[in-house]
């Protein structure tokens, strides 16, 4: 198992990753485009010379950022591929003097065990709400907001 920064060459491969797991109600989509353009938040799981998950860490405020788009292969679930994306994105964040990262999320168990703990939504930066603009279920969203301090 590799972890290592997102490449312009592993885009296609973390898009179909994201948009299987979009396509079956877990995540937002995410266009090839949007992830170009973002291509240094992501860290990507490379396994057996394919992409095996991807994981993001998004910049929002001053000492704030927020963990984006992480997807694991659904046959490779269970390995600790999830959670070392995201401690290789937490690193990354710590680097550039994140102080806080929060997640929104359908799996809070997954996050709590990682030492993220419960957040009520209303509390983070009216600008994190932009992408609801796209999310199907925008009027009755269902995600649990969840914040880490580094």
């Amino acid at each position: 198992m590799e972890i290592r920064p997102a490449r312009m060459g592993d885009i296609p491969a973390m898009a179909e990753l994201i948009n299987h797991h979009a396509e079956r109600g877990r995540m937002l989509h995410r266009s090839p485009a949007y992830l170009y353009e973002r291509v240094r938040n992501f860290c990507i799981c490379r396994m057996d010379g394919c992409v095996a998950g991807c994981c993001a860490l998004e910049p929002v405020w001053t000492d704030l950022g927020e963990l984006k788009s992480l997807a694991v292969r659904e046959d490779l679930q269970g390995q600790g591929i999830g959670t070392s994306l995201i401690e290789r994105s937490l690193e990354a964040g710590r680097s550039i003097d994140i102080k806080r990262v929060f997640c929104l999320t359908r799996e809070p168990r997954f996050f709590e065990n990682l030492g993220f703990s419960g957040l009520e939504r209303n509390k983070l930066p009216h600008k994190v709400w932009s992408d609801c603009v796209n999310c199907p279920v925008k009027d009755n969203c269902d995600e649990v907001a969840l914040l880490l301090d580094l």
